[in-house]
């Protein structure tokens, strides 16, 4: 029937022309009811998940967690005690006896069946994800749970072959885990994946924004079958982490999270024997070249610093930009944040989600409005933030200074400060301009400039033409103040394993005042215990030339900033000669010469490294009766004892001398449509302080790992004996090793410590000395989070191959970076 003259017919309220305009999408609510049902199984009051059971003591406080999005109250959880630590500690240990002696195989089957049993809750762990945590149910779904069952099925298959990859290595023992709000799910399992499938057990202490999917991941591997004891979760505010690490049967602390609570970290468990992994704060570059695709670029940026709201230890939060497509670039970022939808969680159609909490979302606002007062360019688009809830808007900040607050600080928040840069030298000096290093992505479609900007970056993982993507089969980790140790690949195994024949270090309460440490006095003249020697010249019997052995930096021989001496001393109790006695200045000479040695050995070909090794060898074996006879003369050791050391010496020169390129990396097998590249670089410049014990042995075990890997390296030798290390610097003249590579220092042993340790340029410090010092060098170290390696006063075997050059030498010379470079011209795959 046809309408009369007084009907009207109703226009849509949206056209599909104004639609795709507005890009204005109705609503997409994922569902929450089985995620409520399951916390209405729990009265939605949980306690700790302790030796497979639900624990809930008596008298404890709570706290409410909530739904950022909305702020709703999901459920209330403990706060835990000592006491509560005790329980799940003790539980911990007691399943690490039979745990860390199952079968391979059977371990490899328990975390394939936790594998598996998370993907038939895959849905509830994505929506109590999104809920818990602000995130969208988006990323929670496709990002998240996708990424933490990946690396249970692959460390699954580590499990399946540590007695022939691992071989060598064994479990540490219970493994206190402690992870951050942004990613609960994700991060926890980095953790515990490799854990488990190297033998040990885990306790863990989630967030205290965020502690619903650790509670349920608990229960889902009991439900799997996991043996009690095995994996506990206990609940807390930020205190308890730190009643976890210092627990004394916790054997090793892993840790995600920021840069100062690392620090703190680090303090606490510093001389207790415990080991330490650290993954901390991050200010990671993005740089855009005028080769770059712009439009993938912009998508580029969306992903680096928009994802899980920019609350992302590696979210690209510096973008550089090439001056000639800087304004282009940012008008196109501004326009597509017009396009950008922030709202509730559980809306598959929105982009970003809430903040954590109230607390969080007020830190970033105080970044961004110092940076207004400065007199940078805030571009925010505001109108599609919901008026309820707990959130940000996307930020995009111009016209700031490299030292501006926003450009220097983490702020974890969705606020991209930006940068212009003219040319590829200045985006590197740009990029490295950070105390950080944990990440960074290099957009063009030149391959070469790709590759060599990747790697001049100096962070644990850059991607090429991309930004976020992670793996199972990639470690993930940072340089400098990002923190060291590795979550992912094989790279993240040795983060739960110690070397086979050594027992856990366990120093006990170490005395002293650590600001004391390392005070000494120069040696005064001494009378009647000097060995003259007598040498026959021209019929007559002269007493033999003093001499004092100068120090050795910079390639050449170097008298001590206070010319004082110290005398070497033979178990008879006669002087045998004299050596430097360094002081502070010396240290920031030796530091000044390893730094400007440092690019160029760096970047020579492994095989020039090698050959200049070999030709140690060749010359210390020239000298091997003189370099035997000095040994004797210092220890009162016996000849042919002298004389195998220096053999073994020579056999350890030729041994890493074979390593020096074939240690480089590798192809990572991710589920990345390209290539994953693994790079075996140097740690940079490392302080070594020598035991005295084996006094030529010692030092070469020391020196030449970290050398043939492409470190430079200042050295203390043996404090007793160090005429062996200083007739070495003949051998280094004569074997073209580069002026600065080698810096040998002598003197006080923890004098020159530490002011090693101290230093601010020096990357990692390794010390074979007393327990008191082994402590301080593990407590500074954490100043600017340098690496270290230390022996907590126990004394090892060097003439032993497995103990004097074994796989944990490597390990200590290098850090991996993980370079991502994607494909799809050909095939879209």
């Amino acid at each position: 029937m046809a309408a009369s003259s007084a009907q009207k017919v109703d226009k849509p309220a949206n056209s599909v022309s104004e639609i795709f305009k507005s890009m204005s999408y109705g609503p997409a609510p994922e569902a929450d009811n089985v995620v409520k049902a399951w916390l209405d199984d729990h009265n939605r009051a949980f306690g700790h998940f302790i030796n497979g059971e639900w624990v809930k003591p008596e008298g404890r406080k709570t706290y409410q967690t909530k739904n950022p999005a909305t702020g709703e109250v999901l459920a209330s959880t403990i706060q835990g005690e000592q006491e509560d630590v005790d329980m799940a500690v003790k539980a911990a240990e007691k399943a690490y006896q039979s745990w860390s002696k199952t079968l391979p195989h059977v371990r490899a089957r328990h975390l394939y069946s936790i594998a598996r049993h998370i993907q038939k809750h895959m849905r509830l762990f994505s929506v109590v994800e999104a809920m818990d945590n602000g995130k969208t149910f988006r990323e929670t779904r496709d990002a998240d749970v996708p990424i933490v069952v990946r690396h249970f099925y692959h460390h699954a298959g580590w499990a399946q072959l540590m007695d022939t990859e691992m071989r060598g290595w064994k479990s540490v023992g219970v493994i206190g885990a402690i992870v951050p709000w942004n990613f609960p799910l994700m991060l926890l399992t980095w953790k515990i994946a490799p854990a488990l499938a190297m033998g040990n057990t885990v306790v863990l202490k989630p967030a205290t924004y965020t502690r619903l999917s650790a509670l349920l991941l608990a229960e889902v591997c009991a439900e799997a079958g996991l043996p009690p004891g095995v994996f506990n979760v206990i609940t807390g505010g930020g205190a308890m982490g730190s009643l976890l690490a210092d627990h004394r049967l916790v054997d090793k602390v892993a840790f995600t999270g920021s840069t100062g609570v690392g620090q703190t970290l680090r303090r606490l468990t510093a001389g207790s024997g415990k080991k330490l992994s650290l993954e901390l704060g991050g200010k990671s570059p993005v740089v855009v070249f005028e080769s770059a695709d712009l439009d993938s670029a912009v998508e580029g940026v969306v992903d680096a610093i928009w994802f899980n709201q920019g609350q992302v230890c590696s979210a690209g939060s510096r973008l550089l930009v090439q001056e000639s497509i800087h304004d282009k670039m940012v008008e196109k970022l501004k326009e597509r944040l017009t396009h950008f939808r922030v709202g509730d969680s559980l809306d598959k159609g929105m982009d970003m989600g809430a903040i954590v909490d109230e607390s969080q979302r007020k830190s970033i606002d105080e970044y961004v409005e110092d940076a207004r007062k400065e007199g940078a360019q805030i571009f925010q688009f505001k109108e599609s933030i919901p008026s309820k809830g707990c959130y940000y808007p996307p930020t995009i900040i111009t016209n700031v200074q490299t030292v501006s607050r926003v450009v220097v600080e983490e702020i974890f928040g969705p606020v991209l400060v930006v940068l212009p840069f003219r040319t590829a030298k200045e985006s590197i000096a740009l990029s490295n301009n950070t105390i950080y290093g944990l990440g960074g992505s290099v957009w063009t479609e030149n391959v070469s400039l790709a590759l060599e900007v990747a790697l001049s970056i100096k962070a644990g993982t850059i991607w090429v033409n991309c930004h976020n993507l992670f793996d199972a089969a990639a470690g993930f980790g940072g340089y400098r103040q990002s923190g060291y140790g590795r979550d992912g690949g094989k790279e993240g195994l040795f983060e739960y394993v110690r070397p086979a024949w050594e027992e856990r270090p366990r120093p006990g309460k170490v005395e002293g005042d650590l600001k004391k440490f390392g005070a000494t006095l120069p040696n005064r003249p001494t009378v009647g215990n000097n060995e003259t020697v007598e040498i026959p010249v021209n019929g007559l019997s002269v007493p033999s030339i003093d001499r004092t052995y100068k120090m050795y930096y910079g390639g050449a021989q170097k008298r001590p900033d206070a010319p004082y001496s110290r005398p070497v001393v033979n178990p008879a109790g006669k002087v045998v000669g004299h050596v430097g006695e360094g002081n502070r200045k010396d240290v920031r000479n030796a530091v000044e010469t390893a730094h400007a040695a440092a690019p160029g050995w760096g970047k020579r070909a492994a095989h020039n490294r090698a050959q200049i090794v070999y030709y140690m060898a060749e010359n210390l074996e020239l000298r091997r009766d003189e370099v035997a006879g000095r040994i004797q003369q210092m220890t009162g050791g016996k000849l042919e004892e002298c004389r195998s050391e220096v053999d073994i010496s020579i056999q350890r020169l030729f041994h890493w001398g074979a390593y020096c390129d074939k240690y480089g990396g590798g192809i990572q097998e991710t589920t990345l449509y390209g290539a994953t590249v693994k790079i075996h670089e140097p740690v940079g410049v490392i302080g070594i302080a020598c035991p005295d014990e084996f006094p030529l042995l010692g030092f070469v075990s020391l020196f030449a790992p970290a050398v043939i890997r492409g470190n430079t390296i200042v050295i203390v030798p043996s404090q007793k004996y160090p005429l062996s290390a200083l007739d070495f610097y003949q051998v280094f003249e004569t074997s073209d090793l580069p002026a600065g590579v080698v810096n040998i220092l002598t003197g006080d042993r923890d004098h020159l410590t530490k002011y090693l340790t101290e230093h601010q340029d020096i990357q990692s410090m390794w010390y074979f000395g007393s327990a008191e010092g082994s402590k301080f060098v593990e407590h500074e170290s954490a100043e600017n989070v340098k690496r270290t390696w230390v022996n907590y006063g126990i004394a090892r075997d060097w003439m032993d191959p497995e103990q004097g050059q074994g796989e944990e030498f490597l390990y200590h010379s290098v850090q991996c970076k993980n370079i991502w470079i994607p494909m799809g011209d050909i095939f879209a795959n």
